[in-house]
């Protein structure tokens, strides 16, 4: 067991987590296929990471504070032992504080031996679930919603990993994709509505299971499937074998939306849909139905500029760069005081003042949380010479929190739950502002196989979140 601690400090949103396992017949390097899966899948959790591996039945992992890059080095991913099995988590927190203690993968012993599990999303009844396991007498190292599945699963396995896995995951409420690793087997499972995403690709005998396909893509393995909304997908030495939860035939599958809008990378296909293109068609939708006159148009770096070039394609207005992004800043860029917090964005983004300068500019960005951040950029392009700034924006209004894997979860979080469009604009400094309908994003989304979440923008979500509160455990 390997542990590195440091202490990051994070300034804006939202992201959510990122898995992947490999089960191996032909390498054994396990770990650095893992590693180049994680790296694909940075853009997912820049908190905190780490990788486990099984050999001999035995479970080494090694875990730390911040990016893959800082936390493996090539010796350390020496050091970890061939193996057949492994699995990797990238983190940003939605329950559970930013702490060493809280990195995943959860290693433990239990009733099947040696065990690990990642998990990307959030449960709704996480305190209850504990509660009733304390009151079982279970010990929990943690205070993270994945702690309490492991033990759960724990439970109902009795030397039956796939069972413990099937009932357990009957008392699961909320959204969950996992990765699961005994020392002979690698399991995939996906709740019964399909939020989070989760996919498996093939290269020679070879198996791995990713959050995204870029990640497949990363590891020189072919795409395969998605894991379906509420399979269990059982990997060993006898192949693959599928199973299906019992909750899942009363489900509509309901993947979350907003994968296509800001998490996922746009090089990924999820449940059969190019986030690229969805990206693309999004642009091209608010070009026609909101154009606007102006000189050029840009994108927020880096999810909203293929929306950009869409509204550039429709619009006829010039596709030209407005904002450069320094991308050597990331998540865990340190901000010790308010004001250097405040001037954060200055660092990470700079206008590029020949382009707008004089220039009537419309901005694409993918969505609007807080505004904090929308208004200071807006404030940043008319310093450096911009005559207006247009906003479109490529969702609906977030009116309403979630609870389902992304970190926004109060109302007061949220610049539309308190504010009309065209207070918003105003708030914003923008010359105007408008946002997709909920009718046109899932337009944009057109050929995915699921339905979606649209919680975050209409309030209705796939769990009943009747009396739900955020789990006590969370301190961010």
């Amino acid at each position: 067991m390997y542990l590195r601690d440091t202490k990051p400090v994070f300034d804006s949103m939202h992201e959510e987590c990122g898995v992947f396992g490999v089960y191996s017949t032909e390498t054994h390097e396990v770990a650095s296929t893992v590693y180049y899966g994680l790296y694909a899948l940075q853009h997912r959790g820049q908190e905190s990471c780490g990788i486990a591996v099984a050999y001999a039945n035995k479970i080494e992992y090694y875990k730390g504070m911040g990016l893959i890059p800082d936390v493996f080095s090539e010796h350390t991913l020496q050091e970890l032992p061939e193996g057949d099995i492994a699995i990797g988590h990238v983190r940003y927190s939605t329950t559970g504080a930013s702490l060493l203690v809280n990195a995943q993968p959860i290693v433990f012993t239990g009733k099947c031996g040696k065990m690990a599990l990642a998990h990307n999303g959030n449960l709704t009844n996480t305190d209850e679930l504990r509660a009733k396991l304390i009151a079982d007498n279970a010990v929990f190292q943690t205070t993270i919603d994945s702690e309490v599945m492991a033990m759960l699963i724990n439970k109902f396995s009795d030397g039956d990993i796939v069972q413990g896995v099937l009932k357990a995951c009957g008392h699961f409420k909320g959204s969950y994709a996992l990765v699961v690793m005994t020392a002979d087997k690698l399991i995939a499972v996906r709740d019964p509505y399909g939020i989070r995403p989760l996919c498996i690709g093939t290269n020679m005998d070879d198996v791995v299971v990713a959050s995204e396909s870029c990640a497949i893509d990363a590891v020189g393995a072919a795409f395969l499937r998605d894991v379906e909304p509420g399979e269990v997908l059982v990997i060993d030495s006898a192949g693959m074998h599928s199973y299906k939860m019992e909750a899942a035939e009363k489900c509509r599958p309901a993947s979350c939306i907003f994968e296509y809008v800001y998490f996922s990378r746009p090089d990924s296909v999820l449940d059969g849909c190019s986030v690229y293109e969805t990206r693309m068609r999004a642009g091209r939708i608010l070009a026609e139905n909101y154009p606007v006159e102006a000189d050029i148009v840009s994108g927020m770096p880096d999810s909203a500029l293929v929306a950009a070039r869409g509204y550039s394609q429709v619009s006829g207005i010039p596709y030209v760069e407005a904002l450069e992004r320094n991308r050597y800043v990331g998540r865990t860029f340190i901000q010790p005081n308010q004001k250097m917090r405040e001037n954060s964005v200055n660092v990470k983004m700079n206008p590029l003042r020949a382009n707008i300068q004089g220039k009537r500019l419309v901005l694409i960005d993918d969505s609007i949380v807080r505004g904090t951040t929308s208004k200071r950029i807006v404030r940043m392009l008319k310093n450096a010479g911009a005559k207006e700034v247009h906003l479109r924006i490529c969702s609906p209004v977030i009116k309403h929190p979630c609870h389902l894997g992304i970190d926004m979860q109060s109302y007061s979080q949220l610049i539309g739950a308190n504010k009309t469009e065209e207070e918003i604009c105003r708030y914003l400094g923008a010359d105007s502002l408008k946002y997709l309908t909920i009718e046109q994003l899932v337009e944009s989304c057109a050929g995915a196989r699921t339905g979606f979440c649209l919680g975050c923008f209409n309030g209705e979500y796939p769990y009943s979140l009747e009396g739900y509160k955020p789990s006590k455990f969370k301190f961010e």
